[in-house]
């Protein structure tokens, strides 16, 4: 039962080392990344261990899982996508895609 927090851990520190950097690109992905972490905790709170998947038809209804929190990531999931799609439209918009390179002016600037 260790792999859900890890793997929200891992999620959440990749995000916060991305948003240290100046680039829009890198720091939309860490915004990605922070949410998927939260993502993760949100179905950690649904209790997947000892339940049973929701709405299967088998079994009592104290079995079943909770369908809130996969209806609370579901949502998060489309919300960050259209964030995403947002902020990296606006990251291209503004050229801050570093695909910006100086021109040789054919100076040597090692001095």
């Amino acid at each position: 039962m260790t792999v859900l927090p890890i793997t929200a851990g891992i999620l959440v520190a990749g995000g916060v080392y991305l948003l240290c950097h100046p680039s829009l690109v890198r720091i939309v992905f860490g915004i990605t990344l922070l949410s998927h972490g939260a993502n993760v905790v949100l179905l950690s709170a649904g209790v997947s261990a000892w339940r049973g998947e929701p709405l299967t038809g088998a079994g009592s209804p104290r079995e079943a899982g909770d369908p809130l929190p996969m209806a609370f990531v579901l949502t998060a999931i489309v919300i960050t996508l259209a964030v995403t799609v947002f902020m990296l439209a606006l990251a291209r918009v503004g050229r801050d895609d570093d695909t910006r390179h100086l021109p040789d002016t054919g100076e040597d600037h090692r001095a």
